[in-house]
């Protein structure tokens, strides 16, 4: 009786051999005790059941003919014949090379670079520069897509545009037409990424960077280690979780290149590269009414990032890595 117990989680042991086993709260009484953290969090399970789980019932259009006149219960059935329509279109394999094209230059050359600043970051010394510097790059987060098309018309247009005025100067009286050429929008596109996105990515690894032991610095110190050292044995390492968990997110919305940004600077000469997923959407489910097609294109750009969620994480658990669950 005695060794069962000691088994029991919870069980005390005291010094004259008594154990004692504390009695288990019923879920009532557990949510009871902390009614003031249960009753923060009602809001937050509001909102993701009224804004994220009850328009998922609206998939079921996907599946249908729908028509706004006829109502969604009463329109006819049609199976897969959407998904059927989407990927048999011509503008599908035009639509997955953009947006693969886009999302992997984004992999490539922007999800390293909120890294690298915050490895810079954390070897400045000075607390006052740093969160100056800080401060600065963090701001064009803040600043909206609108904003940040016109600065880009401002330095690009062909007229007085800073890059075409220095272009002018060095190659004898040429121009460079940067904003219609389909040829550059991909460049584009992850130019105002990394300008705008890459200060404010740098608060999660900087969190991360907070909670490295700093003993492990001073014991390589002591074995003759230089900042470069530190950095790429120890700094790294430590945040190498963080960076596995961000890739995979990043992975999984692959597909999702950001409408607003694209809808702004796409135009009928640059159309060509500049049509994804998110704008074709758009076009064919609110332009031209389209429902149920556009509903089946979204719902296959969910299902594709979840399974590129699921499969990263296990590529990552079979590394080594923690996942995401």
């Amino acid at each position: 009786m005695a060794e069962a117990a000691k088994k029991q989680k919870g069980a005390i042991t005291l010094s004259g051999g008594r154990t004692i086993v504390p009695k288990r709260k019923s879920t009532g009484q557990y949510i009871v005790q902390h009614k003031w953290l249960y009753i923060l969090l009602l809001p937050g399970i509001v909102y993701f059941i009224m804004f994220r789980y009850i328009p998922m019932g609206g998939l079921v259009i996907a599946f249908k003919e729908y028509s706004p006149f006829v109502g969604l219960w009463d329109s006819p059935w049609v199976g897969f014949k959407q998904f059927t329509d989407f990927f048999s279109n011509n503008d599908f394999s035009r639509l997955l090379i953009n947006t693969l094209g886009i999302s992997l230059l984004q992999l490539v050359f922007y999800f390293p670079m909120p890294i690298i600043l915050s490895l810079f970051l954390n070897e400045v010394r000075h607390i006052g520069y740093k969160r100056v510097v800080q401060t600065l790059v963090y701001i064009p987060h803040f600043v909206s897509w609108v904003i940040v098309a016109s600065l880009t018309f401002q330095l690009f247009n062909m007229t007085d545009g800073i890059f075409n005025i220095v272009y002018r100067a060095v190659s004898g009286g040429k121009t460079f037409d940067v904003l219609m050429n389909a040829n550059t929008f991909w460049g584009l596109i992850v130019g105002q990424d990394i300008w705008r996105e890459t200060g404010y990515g740098t608060i999660v690894f900087l969190a991360a960077l907070a909670g490295v032991d700093q003993e492990l610095y001073e014991a390589a110190r002591v074995d003759g280690a230089g900042r470069w050292r530190l950095m790429w044995h120890i700094t790294l390492p430590a945040i190498r979780g963080t960076i596995v968990m961000m890739l995979i997110m990043r992975v999984g919305g692959i597909l999702n290149t950001g409408y607003e940004q694209i809808f702004l600077m796409r135009n009928d000469l640059n159309l060509a590269r500049a049509e994804v997923f998110d704008t074709y959407i758009y076009t064919k489910g609110i332009r031209a009414g389209m429902y149920s097609f556009s509903t089946a294109a979204g719902m296959f750009k969910s299902v594709v990032g979840m399974i590129l969620v699921l499969a990263a994480d296990k590529i990552s658990k079979l590394c080594g890595e923690s996942g995401l669950y």
